[in-house]
């Protein structure tokens, strides 16, 4: 039988996936591990190796669409295997004679069909006494279509399914909600004949929000509020659906607090600039260059992790059985890239020398931007740094990432008038926030952790030894 090719979930919450690119085309011959198409997820581009040598046939995954984990997107057949196309009829058929006395599993003609493993279709209803199972009964469909279809109101089983299987997609739902027949759903009655009921269908929102009008929902509440033509419509892409949603998640599931202080860096730049200097020359590609290069955002990953080693308290994640305390120091760093965020993670920060943060973190940017980060360097973490200082934001409050139970948000570094010792002084200073979740992490617990980062800043020496 040909080796079915599906899309693997690569990543931990991933429920659909897109095909950015197929390396080979219908009809091509490919070797297992052999490149075979590249998956966009909501934070990389991930490369998926073929799982078997012989023939890419049916090729069914197209680019750019949502398609779901598992579903197959492509078969492969071995170089001494006969080709019947795949359909979702194909196991149907192969499985009935036909009336020229085709025997079971041929044609006609006596050639093997090769059917597709197909999912036995779940009855209509259980048989009396038959307990009911998980997913008994329901029409085939990806989670973005049942979202969809029960935002609108719409029964699945009313919507005729053109993905893989005849598994219900977007589209589908899109195509019924421009339907004339839309809200039409099936309803099972006493008799055990099928009726049809409208569904609930909201009424067509008016020009304008009357007096008292209830918040907006959907993508037309809010278009009506805008003359036609003044606008352009740029769809949303899987990364940006995922941003949204798990800052929803986060935002309105965490307990946030906020903790700032201020942090004088006249001493983290003289050292930066001492240790730059210093730094070893190497030969490369374009001539020598040194070995490193530290940033004010290495030095303060550096102090975030160290931080979390001398407070391991708050070193820790929530769940809601046990409280998680981490070992490691794995520090997140948030990297602005096209469309969205990304946070690949330094791992055991708080072991590494600053000029190993610095290269490692330059590294894991540079192939984020690219999305080319494996998603075990991106998931996890134990806590993350957001840094906006470079476009002079002087201070502000990040959302936590979960798994993670706190977020420092650090501002720009400028002089700034202090007193000392009762005299005005001037001075490099850098505001930091402390984002916590208060589950995890109490009031004074964090503000130990936020003191024992200053402590660091202010006293970099002590992240040399």
């Amino acid at each position: 039988m040909p080796t079915e090719v599906i899309l693997p979930k690569v990543d931990m919450d991933m429920a659909t996936g897109q095909i950015s690119r197929w390396f080979a085309e219908e009809g091509a011959r490919v070797k297992k591990g052999d490149v075979l198409f590249e998956i966009e997820t909501d934070k990389a581009a991930m490369e998926i190796d073929a799982p078997a040598t012989g023939v890419l046939r049916d090729v069914t995954g197209k680019e750019g669409v949502d398609i779901a984990v598992g579903a197959a997107v492509a078969w492969i057949y071995a170089d001494d295997e006969s080709y019947a196309p795949i359909s979702p009829l194909v196991g149907e058929m192969s499985t009935k004679s036909t009336e020229g006395g085709a025997s079971e599993g041929t044609s006609q003609s006596g050639t093997a069909l090769a059917p597709r493993p197909v999912e036995p279709t779940p009855p209509d209803r259980p048989s009396a006494g038959h307990p009911p199972l998980e997913g008994e009964g329901k029409p085939r469909a990806t989670p973005l279509a049942r979202r969809l279809a029960r935002e609108a109101g719409i029964a699945l089983s009313s919507v005729a399914g053109s993905g893989p299987h005849g598994r219900v997609v977007k589209a589908d739902i899109d195509a019924a909600l421009s339907s004339p027949l839309e809200g039409e759903v099936s309803t099972e009655v006493a008799s055990g004949g099928t009726a049809f009921a409208p569904s609930p269908v909201e009424p067509t929102p008016p020009d304008r929000p009357a007096a008292g009008h209830p918040p907006l929902k959907g993508e037309g509440d809010v278009l009506r509020l805008f003359e036609e033509g003044s606008y352009e419509l740029v769809p949303h892409d899987v990364m940006r659906k995922t941003i949204a949603r798990r800052l929803v998640e986060a935002k309105t599931t965490i307990p946030h607090f906020y903790l700032t202080l201020d942090c004088e860096l006249d001493a983290l730049l003289a050292l930066r600039s001492q240790l730059n200097a210093a730094a070893p020359v190497k030969k490369t590609e374009k001539g020598e260059a040194p070995a490193y290069k530290l940033s004010v955002n290495d030095m303060v990953i550096k102090a975030m992790a160290m931080a979390l080693k001398a407070v391991p308290d708050a070193n820790a994640s929530w769940t809601e059985s046990a409280m998680v305390k981490h070992k490691h120091a794995d520090v997140g760093v948030a990297v602005s890239i096209p469309g969205g965020l990304i946070t690949p993670i330094i791992r055991h920060a708080d072991e590494k020398t600053l000029s190993v943060i610095s290269n490692e973190m330059k590294d894991l940017a540079s192939r984020a931007r690219s999305r080319k980060l494996k998603p075990e360097e991106y998931q996890g973490g134990t806590t993350a740094v957001s840094n906006l200082g470079m476009f002079g934001i002087k201070d502000f409050a990040a959302v936590i990432n979960p798994p993670h139970a706190t977020i420092l948000a650090v501002g720009a570094g400028e002089e700034r008038a202090v007193v000392k010792n009762g005299e005005i002084k001037i001075a490099t200073v850098m505001s930091v926030t402390l984002s916590t979740d208060h589950r995890a992490v109490d009031g004074a617990l964090g503000a130990e952790l936020l003191v024992a980062f200053k402590r660091l800043i202010e006293n970099p020496m002590g992240m040399l030894v």
